[in-house]
Formats: structure tokens, sequence, C-alpha cells
């Protein structure tokens, strides 16, 4: 046999047995689906750092609650303190030295997500600790209190149906050759 010529073996052959059949790949997952399953790992990996450790079957809304203060030594958005000089301000001329937050945004996305895992993972939307109305009101007040460390009034943005039906109203109508 020449060099380049040798019988194959069973670890680089291919096998033509009757048990090769075409096995499709899981369609991969989306964004949200990628996030919320590290999301809820991450949830997990935290109430098992907990001492004693906590599993998900006995987390309560206050191991959430929990959870979120934690998150925000991590945050990346700049929050002013009451005694703050730019306390108020939207857009700050100078460095100061408030701790960053968690944004509200993300902490609302976070908690949605983990909700929708909790259920899926056989938890009764009930007993969802996510769903607790004690989150909603952390929720409530960290978007407050951001509201007013920058200085931005949150405000619920509502079509209004006058503007819809005048523009509606406006437009003429579509004639047939």
């Amino acid at each position: 046999m020449s060099g380049d010529q040798r019988p194959k073996d069973c670890a680089e052959g291919s096998s033509r047995s009757g048990s090769d059949h075409y096995q499709p790949q899981p369609a991969p997952l989306s964004r949200y689906e990628s996030q919320k399953r590290r999301d809820w790992n991450t949830f997990g990996q935290y109430l098992k750092n907990q001492r004693p450790p906590v599993s998900l079957s006995q987390s309560n809304c206050n191991h959430v609650l929990d959870f979120l203060r934690y998150l925000d030594q991590f945050g990346k958005t700049k929050v002013h303190l009451h005694g703050c000089v730019f306390f108020g301000q939207p857009n700050p001329p100078a460095p100061c030295t408030c701790p960053l937050r968690q944004a509200w945004g993300s902490l609302d996305a976070l908690i949605g997500r983990l909700r929708a895992a909790y259920e899926e993972h056989g938890g009764s939307a009930e007993t969802n600790p996510f769903g607790n109305g004690a989150i909603r009101v952390y929720l409530r007040e960290v978007k407050e209190c951001q509201a007013k460390a920058r200085g931005i009034p949150y405000k619920k943005k509502t079509k209004k149906k006058t503007q819809i039906r005048a523009r509606n109203e406006a437009k003429p109508p579509m004639q047939s050759a």
C-alpha cells in the first residue's frame, strides 16, 4: 500500500449500519430564549450560594427581592443620591461618586423572563414568586427613584384615538380601476 492509502478503522471510517439516520439538529434558541435560560441558571446559582442553600422549589418573593438587590452591584446606570449636586439632572455636566445600579427596564425584563421560566419548569402561576405583588411594588419604586434621580418623569405613552381617527379620515378613499 502507498503512504496515503491506508485501511479505514472503526474510529475514522463511516459506519453504514441501519441506525444511521439523519438526525436534525434542534433549532438554535432565540435571543430571548437564550437569555431566559441564562437568567434562570443565574437565579438557581444565586440560590445555591445562599447560606444555607435554597432550592428553587423553596424560593419565595424575598429571595427574588434579595437577588434583584444583589444584581445592583453589576449595574451600569448612574443613580444620583439625594445629596448629589446632579440629582434630578438628566445630563450631568461632570462625573460624581453616586452608585451604579441596574436600570429599571433591565430588572423589569429580567422578572418577565424569570416569571416565564418558572412556569416552564413546572411551577404554577399562583405560586410564582416572580409574579408576587411585592416584586411589582419593588419595581415601581425603582422606576420612580431612578426617574427622580435623573430628572426624567416616566409617563405612560398612549395613542390618542382622535389623532388616529383624524389621520384615517384625511386619507382619500382608494378608487378601483
